[in-house]
């Protein structure tokens, strides 16, 4: 029998970890020719990730350039994901989350008539411009999608409310656990130089802070309040991977550059990333993802952010939405430090995990079987 083939399109380094079970999966499943996309909206980061996964994508479009606009990523990836999947001639394509890689990719297929999964669908915060421009993404890509893949019961009911049909939503958990569990069993020693600087058995907190709305005002505050954790704490290290673009890094290193206890570095690998959250006391960040393997591993995080598309977190893990308020980090932020009894009561409620169980990409699978090969 003919292999169906399937394209799993990846463009930011999130999305390839997010995307890399998947493909493996799929890899290792005699009925599918599985081949990656990549857009390259993130260049060497991407690349990173995918030599992790043992992956490396069939084509690159390389559309990464400094400063890129929105219009220049949606319009090249409109574009080169089009004449690609017109070369290749996909039974399928896969994207992922919310990205303008995932909704400029998905409107190709669509055009073509090509069926759309939607790896992480159905995440809504409610707010079009919050995270901006992820939540119209997210939420246009789903209007032509075949399969929602639902990473929770919550996720799929926003499917369904939009109308997407029952029968076209799947409710698998979150490829991000799938990644997170394999690359926990690869990877207990970090290799990054960078973190040698931190003394043995040293307290830190892991920084991350890159959406475009916490750009300007709102990173200053947050960086202030990283400021007055150090200075209360002076047993505290902080370790900050600073996102590639000059708005985020000429911000945080106005602030922090120079400060003996912060070590500013580039993004880290994905095992090194992995590892740091583990090693943390805990995390803020603005991320969606770590929101989701925060929780897994029972780690607390300061979500850094206004509203978060997944209260899943908030409800029922480790994450504490304390926005960009200078005020409200800072407190959050002591009261973690100062009391082990508090960590311990956002790690309690993490027993039960929203996000899965580290099978979603099987699931996956399955359901792609079902419905391409009628088995």
């Amino acid at each position: 029998m003919e292999k169906k083939r399937v394209i799993c399109v990846v463009g930011t380094r999130p999305e390839a970890i997010k995307m890399a079970p998947v493909v493996m999966a799929l890899a290792d499943d005699a009925s599918f020719d599985v081949r990656i996309l990549a857009t390259g909206q993130h260049a060497a980061m991407l690349d990173q990730v995918l030599d992790f996964f043992g992956l490396s994508a069939d084509r690159n479009l390389s559309i990464m350039k400094e400063r890129q606009s929105l219009d220049h990523i949606t319009s090249s990836v409109l574009t080169g994901a089009g004449q690609y999947f017109d070369d290749t001639q996909p039974a399928a394509v896969l994207v992922h989350g919310d990205t303008s890689t995932t909704f400029a990719a998905g409107l190709a297929a669509f055009y073509r008539g090509i069926p759309v999964g939607h790896v992480e669908a159905g995440l809504r915060s409610g707010n079009m411009r919050l995270p901006f421009p992820e939540e119209m993404n997210r939420v246009l890509v789903d209007k032509i999608i075949t399969w929602g893949f639902a990473p929770t019961k919550l996720a799929a009911d926003n499917l369904i409310k939009d109308g997407i049909p029952e029968s076209a939503v799947s409710i698998t958990g979150n490829t991000v656990i799938d990644a997170l569990f394999y690359t926990i069993s690869k990877r207990t020693v970090p290799e990054c130089s960078e973190l040698s600087a931190l003394p043995e058995n040293a307290r830190f907190l892991l920084v991350t802070a890159h959406r475009r709305e916490s750009w300007g005002k709102p990173l200053e505050g947050i960086c202030e309040a990283l400021t007055e954790i150090l200075n209360a704490h002076p047993d505290i290290w902080m370790v900050i991977p600073m996102h590639k673009n000059p708005a985020v890094r000429e911000i945080i290193r106005k602030h922090l550059q120079g400060h003996a206890r912060v070590i500013l570095c580039d993004p880290l690998d994905y095992p090194d990333f992995i590892w740091a959250m583990n090693a943390s006391e805990f995390i803020l960040s603005d991320s969606g993802g770590v929101q989701e393997e925060a929780s897994a591993i029972k780690k607390p995080v300061l979500i850094l952010r206004d509203v978060t598309e997944r209260p899943e977190a908030v409800e029922h893990g480790s994450g504490i939405l304390v926005g960009v308020n200078k005020e409200k980090i800072l407190s959050a932020a002591l009261r973690l430090l100062g009391s082990p009894e508090a960590i311990e009561a956002v790690r309690k409620k993490c027993e039960e995990q929203p996000f899965g169980d580290g099978t979603a990409s099987v699931r996956i699978v399955k359901t792609l079987k079902e419905s391409l090969l009628g088995r």
